[in-house]
């Protein structure tokens, strides 16, 4: 008695094979390849690791196609890019699979050699993954491959009409060795393929996939970090803040605090990584003295201040939402590098985060009375893991590309002329100061509003400089002088308004806002890259006749 079921068996001659046979063939495909991408995630995510084979082949497609997609992606999705590209990664392998379903109908051994060519690109993007392991790495791929196959064979054997096992009933009946062979269509033993089982048993699969696939995230999401963070209770700032206030009760008016929440999220990190402290340290080194390294607690045990910033994504376009404001806490960075001893070669600050992320700004700009911060948290918690936990830049003035490393493992003192951050081969400037902004939040574009009085407002930022005016103008009029917030420092955005005389109509409203040093809000508009969108924001609006 024999139990062969190799997979060449599956093989069939008959070029001719009915449409119907081919589709389902290819849903096989589908199926199999959507089991192991959801199958492959499990082993990383129960090792307690960050990434998964998804997450480690859209990293290096974005360390690919960065360049010439990155502000496609946001335009198209905003902070959702990267919830698109990962939906993406997902559709290619499934049609992938599907095309590899059809070829098995002729050779599944082609077939097999398609999916271990996908199992071999994912092995190669996870050995070279700074956050992954090769041990979880080669688990995801051998389960998820394999997992894939056995799927794929026992679902083409139902497409056919086959048993799923051998059929051993005839082997006991007639004595004659159990075989997976194709049988002529007159032969008793060949079944009617069953499309409705084969559909059933096809969702059956897929639901299970789905399922792996959402226990690995659940289990990534309940990662020793965020047990970490709760249990962290950030010191009391040696300097704190002066409070932070909404000046206008406006509704739709942006908050002079943006909750940690609610903050923008751009970055080149496909799955947050999730750094935990007990082994974490950050290094000091390059051109300096002194090489210095530094655990979590100790960046706790230093004083730290309290100093609200307004930080922004170079990806922002004019009126756009990539722009937050948080109370900062952390060390002054100009008091770490000075422990080190920044030498004349150390002209830029590199910052690396713990996934190879790289930024660099001028050394200079740390020592010229901006606000330079090592931050440790973000409104009166620790930082959270989407922010950087459990450190991160914050450099006012200049945007994030140029700054804001995000989960920080190491500060090197380089050269500037030489030596360039992620952005910058690929075609971003390498200086990046904030252009001056203002933005209308209310009234909303294309809102209608009834004629009479309507308030117009909204927030403008040029942090480091401070805004001294914000203008408004209605279908090209003249300019009216809007009324500013308060604001406790030049880092921070400024809220606006200003009362409109409203006339029934369609009218366009824009605003301009002048720095404290006369910079003018340019109103020609430029693209975001290479650094930084330029323009007026305009919002159309409909006036109603008054009630």
């Amino acid at each position: 008695m024999t139990t062969d079921i190799r997979p060449d068996t599956l093989e069939t001659p008959a070029p001719d094979a009915d449409s119907g046979l081919a589709n389902r063939a290819g849903i096989a495909g589908a199926v199999a390849a959507a089991v192991a991408l959801g199958v492959g995630e499990l082993p990383s995510a129960l090792a307690g690791e960050a990434t998964s084979l998804v997450s480690v082949v859209g990293s290096r497609f974005i360390d690919s196609f960065a360049a010439s997609l990155k502000d496609i992606a946001i335009a198209l999705f905003g902070t959702n890019d990267k919830i698109a590209l990962i939906v993406g990664i997902v559709i290619v392998g499934v049609l992938a699979g599907y095309l590899l379903g059809r070829l098995a109908l002729r050779s599944f051994p082609l077939a097999s050699l398609g999916f271990l060519a996908f199992g071999g690109l994912g092995l190669w993007a996870g050995i070279s993954d700074p956050q992954a392991s090769a041990g979880g790495t080669v688990a995801g791929v051998v389960v998820g491959v394999g997992a894939g196959l056995i799927t794929l064979a026992v679902l083409l054997r139902i497409a056919r009409g086959l048993p799923v096992l051998p059929d051993l009933d005839a082997e006991l009946t007639n004595g004659a060795p159990a075989t997976t062979e194709l049988r002529p269509a007159d032969d008793p033993r060949v079944r009617t393929p069953d499309r409705r089982a084969f559909l059933t048993t096809s969702g059956a699969v897929l639901a299970g996939a789905g399922a792996a696939a959402v226990l690995s995230r659940r289990v990534r999401s309940s990662t020793v970090v965020e047990t970490a963070r709760a249990e962290i209770e950030l010191p009391t700032a040696s300097t704190v803040a002066p409070p932070v206030e909404n000046a206008f009760e406006l509704p739709g008016l942006t908050p002079a605090i943006t909750p940690n929440e609610d903050f923008y999220r751009i970055d080149t990190a496909l799955v947050i990584p999730q750094v935990d402290v007990s082994n974490w340290s950050l290094t000091i080194n390059g051109a300096v003295d002194r090489e210095l390294t530094f655990t979590y607690d100790d960046l706790l045990a230093r004083d730290l201040v309290e100093v609200p910033v307004t930080i922004a994504c170079v990806s922002n376009e004019v009126g756009g939402g990539l722009v937050g404001t948080a109370v900062w806490q952390g060390i002054p960075l100009t008091e770490l590098l000075d422990e080190a001893g920044v030498q004349a070669a150390g002209t830029q600050i590199m910052g690396r985060s713990v996934d190879g992320f790289t930024a660099g700004f001028p050394t200079e700009l740390a020592y010229d009375g901006r606000t330079a911060l090592l931050a440790v948290g973000m409104n009166g918690e620790p930082l959270p893991a989407r922010s950087g936990f459990p450190a991160r830049l914050i450099i006012s003035g200049i945007y994030g590309y140029v700054s804001a490393t995000k989960w920080l493992s190491e500060i090197r003192l380089t050269d500037w002329e030489t030596d360039f951050g992620y952005w910058i081969p690929r075609g971003w400037a390498k200086e990046g100061p904030i252009k001056v902004t203002s933005r209308i939040d209310v009234p909303r574009q294309r809102e209608s509003v009834r004629a009479g009085t309507v308030p117009i407002g909204g927030i403008a930022f040029a942090p480091n400089r401070g805004i001294a005016a914000v203008d408004v103008r209605v279908d090209g009029g003249e300019w009216m002088p809007a009324e500013l917030g308060e604001s406790t420092n030049d880092d921070l955005w400024v809220q606006w308004r200003v009362d409109w005389a409203a006339e029934p109509g369609q009218h366009v409203l824009e605003s301009r806002a002048t720095t404290k040093d006369g910079d003018v809000q340019l109103e020609a508009r430029s693209p975001v890259a290479p650094d930084g969108a330029t323009g007026f924001h305009r919002v159309l609006v409909d006036v109603l006749e008054g009630a």
